[in-house]
C-alpha cells in the first residue's frame, strides 16, 4: 500500500512539471497550461487571448554574462554543474584563462578612414548585407550615359526585391552625406532610386537592342545635368507609374509626383509667358514625359491631349524662331529634335488604328530618306509612305464618281508599287541585322495595312494571310533578340487579321509547342509588358474586342459584291470604332 502512494505521488509529480509548450498567459503566471488548441483552458475561463511564443537563447550570450543558461546545471541529479552554474552567477569564477591579456581600444580619430568616404563605407556595408552580391541599383555611368551607351538591362526583380519606402519629399537616404551629385537637381527633388529606375529599367525598353543607342538616354540624360528640377520629377513620376505595375506601393507616389509636375508646369508657363518659346527645350521635354506617362497609365485620350499641346507649342517656337532671325542657321538642338520628331511618330503610328486626322502633318517625313532611325525601327521614308497611305484612306469614302474611283485605285497601286520596292539603308555596324530586320517587318506591316485599308482587304484572303503568317513567324525572332519595342505596331496589325475560321498553328519557338493564332497573340502580348514602355494592356483589350466582333458576324450571311466607294471596308468597320487613341509605339 505504502509502495503504491510513493508510486502515485511520483506520477503527480512529473504530471505537475512545468510545460515547454504553454501559452504566454500561464507562462507569464507561473501556471501550468493545457495546452488545449485553440485556446487553452484558463483562457477561455479567464477570456483572454491566447497565443504561443518562442524566445531564441543562445548560450554563448548566457556564458558572457557569467550567469546558468536556462535550466541547465540546476537539475538535483548533477550536484557538480549546479555548483558550477552557482559560481559562475555569483562572478567568483571567469570562462577566461587568468593568463589572458587584454589590449586597450584604439581611439578612433578624424585621419583613421582618410584613404574612404562615405560613398565606399555605404558600398562596404550594403555588400556585406547582401552576402557579397552586387547592389541591388547599378551605379550610374556618366561617360556611358553621355556616349548613349546604356548598360544591358538588368532582371527587374532586382529592382522588386527593393522595399525601403521612398519619400517624395526628402532625399532617397538622408542620413548618409552624399557625394557631389551628377544631376545637382536631384538633390533638391530626392527619391534617387526612381532616377535610377529610369536609367536601368526604362532607357533600355525604349532602345532596339542592347547594342543600339536609346535617345532617351543618350540625348535626354545628357540634357538632365543642367535640367530643372521639374524635368527630373517628370522623369521620376514616369518611372514609378511604370514600377507601379509591379508594385503597387509606387501608384501613389507616382500621382503626388505628377500633380507637382502639372502644378509647377502651369506656375511656369502663366509667371513667364516667354518660356513657350524659349530655347530650352524644358517645356517640351517635361510635356513628352507627361504624355508617356498617360500612355503608360492608362493609354486614354489623355495622352492624345499632351499630343495636341505639344504641336501648339512647336508652332509658337517655330514662329518665334522666324521673327526673331537674324541669321540663316535654324539648327535645332539634338533634344528638341528628338522630342519633335517623338510626338510626331507616336501621331502617325496611332492614326494607323483609329484613321483620324493628322496633328503634325507630313513635314517631318522626306519619301528620299532611306535611312533606318533605331529608335523608330524604320526610315522616314517609310513613314512618308504610310503617312500617304493614311491620307488616301481617308478620302476614299469621298470618291463618287467612276474617274475619282479610278484616280484612287492609281493611287493606291503607286503606294503598293514604292513599298515593294523601297529599300532601307542603315550606316551602323554591319554585323548587326536587328536594324534590318525590324526595319522589313515594318515594311511588310505597312503592305498588309495598305491592302486592308486601301484594297479592303479581308483576313480570309490568301494573301492576307500569307502577310500574317509572315510577320508572326518575323516577330518570333525579334523578340528571342529583345526587339519587343518595335514589334507593337506589326503584332497588332497582324493580331486583328487573323482569320478567325483559320485553323492554322504557328510554332513557338520557346516551347517548340504548335499554337493557335490568337493564343499565340495574347502570350506575346503577355510577354512584351515586361518589356517596353507602352499601353500594351490597352492593345489587348482592342485586339479581344476586334475578334469578338468579328466572332459575333460569322453567322451572318456574306453579303454580295458592293462599290467600295459608299460602304465601310474591313478595317473601318472591326479595327476603327475600337482603337481611338491607341498607342503603337
Amino acid at each position: 500500500m505504502e509502495q503504491q502512494q510513493q508510486q502515485a505521488k511520483r506520477v503527480t509529480r512529473k504530471s505537475s512539471a512545468r510545460s515547454c509548450h504553454g501559452c504566454t498567459n500561464c507562462r507569464r503566471s507561473k501556471v501550468k497550461c493545457d495546452e488545449q488548441k485553440p485556446i487553452c483552458t484558463r483562457c477561455w475561463q479567464k477570456d483572454l487571448h491566447c497565443s504561443t511564443s518562442f524566445q531564441l537563447k543562445w548560450e554563448s550570450a548566457y556564458r558572457d554574462r557569467g550567469i546558468a543558461f536556462g535550466r541547465s546545471g540546476l537539475s538535483g541529479k548533477n550536484p557538480q554543474k549546479k555548483e558550477q552554474s552557482l559560481r559562475h552567477s555569483s562572478g567568483s569564477s571567469s570562462i577566461f584563462p587568468k593568463e589572458t591579456v587584454w589590449l586597450g581600444t584604439p581611439a578612433i580619430q578624424s585621419w583613421t578612414f582618410v584613404n574612404n568616404d562615405t560613398s565606399f563605407i555605404r558600398r562596404l556595408s550594403e555588400e556585406e548585407q547582401d552576402h557579397g552580391r552586387r547592389h541591388l541599383l547599378p551605379a550610374f555611368d556618366a561617360k556611358a550615359a553621355v556616349g548613349g551607351l546604356v548598360r544591358p538591362f538588368p532582371n527587374l526583380h532586382h529592382f522588386l526585391r527593393l522595399r525601403r519606402s521612398v519619400n517624395i519629399d526628402e532625399p532617397f537616404v538622408p542620413n548618409i552625406p552624399l557625394s557631389p551629385s551628377l544631376f545637382p537637381s536631384l538633390d533638391q527633388v530626392g527619391n534617387r532610386v526612381l532616377f535610377d529606375y529610369y536609367v536601368n529599367q526604362i532607357c533600355p525598353r525604349t532602345a532596339q537592342n542592347s547594342l543600339s543607342q536609346s535617345p532617351f538616354a543618350s540625348v535626354i540624360l545628357p540634357y538632365c545635368l543642367s535640367a530643372p528640377a521639374t524635368v527630373l520629377r517628370a522623369i521620376q513620376a514616369l518611372a514609378a507609374c511604370h514600377w507601379s505595375q509591379y508594385d503597387s506601393q509606387y501608384g501613389a507616389i507616382s500621382l503626388r509626383l505628377k500633380s507637382q509636375v502639372l502644378k509647377s508646369f502651369r506656375k511656369r508657363i502663366n509667371v513667364d509667358k516667354k518660356a513657350i518659346v524659349a530655347d530650352d527645350p524644358e517645356i517640351l521635354v517635361i510635356v513628352m514625359f507627361l504624355c508617356l506617362f498617360d500612355i503608360v497609365d492608362h493609354c486614354d485620350q489623355q495622352w492624345i491631349v499632351h499630343l495636341q499641346g505639344a504641336k501648339d507649342i512647336i508652332r509658337f517656337r517655330k514662329r518665334h524662331q522666324i521673327l526673331t532671325q537674324v541669321s540663316g542657321n535654324t539648327q535645332k538642338d539634338n533634344v528638341s529634335s528628338f522630342v519633335e520628331l517623338f510626338f510626331a511618330f507616336q501621331d502617325v503610328m496611332g492614326r494607323t488604328a483609329c484613321a483620324k486626322a493628322d496633328i503634325f502633318g507630313s513635314s517631318y517625313w522626306q519619301e528620299d530618306d532611306t535611312a533606318i532611325n533605331p529608335w523608330m525601327g524604320c526610315s522616314p521614308a517609310l513613314v512618308s509612305i504610310l503617312f500617304s497611305v493614311m491620307d488616301l484612306s481617308r478620302s476614299r469614302q469621298h470618291t463618287v464618281s467612276q474617274e475619282a474611283h479610278m484616280n484612287f485605285k492609281t493611287k493606291a497601286t503607286a503606294l503598293d508599287n514604292k513599298l515593294e520596292h523601297l529599300k532601307q539603308t542603315h550606316h551602323g555596324q554591319e554585323e548587326d541585322q536587328t536594324i534590318y530586320r525590324v526595319a522589313e517587318l515594318k515594311r511588310i506591316t505597312c503592305i498588309l495595312f495598305l491592302k486592308c485599308a486601301l484594297f479592303g482587304g479581308q483576313p480570309s484572303d490568301p494573301v492576307i494571310k500569307t502577310y500574317v503568317r509572315e510577320i508572326m513567324n518575323e516577330i518570333f525572332g525579334l523578340l528571342a533578340l529583345e526587339s519587343a519595342c518595335h514589334v507593337i505596331w506589326p503584332l497588332f496589325v497582324a493580331a486583328v487579321e487573323l482569320d478567325p475560321l483559320s485553323v492554322e498553328l504557328f510554332s513557338n519557338p520557346q516551347t517548340g509547342l504548335m499554337t493557335g493564332g490568337r493564343r499565340l497573340v495574347l502570350e506575346l502580348l503577355e510577354e512584351m509588358v515586361k518589356s517596353t514602355v507602352s499601353g500594351i494592356s490597352r492593345i489587348r483589350v482592342v485586339v479581344e474586342q476586334v475578334w469578338k466582333a468579328r466572332d459575333f458576324n460569322l453567322s451572318k450571311p456574306p453579303e454580295p459584291n458592293r462599290s467600295p466607294t459608299p460602304n465601310l471596308n474591313d478595317w473601318e468597320e472591326y479595327i476603327v470604332p475600337v482603337s481611338d487613341a491607341l498607342c503603337l509605339v
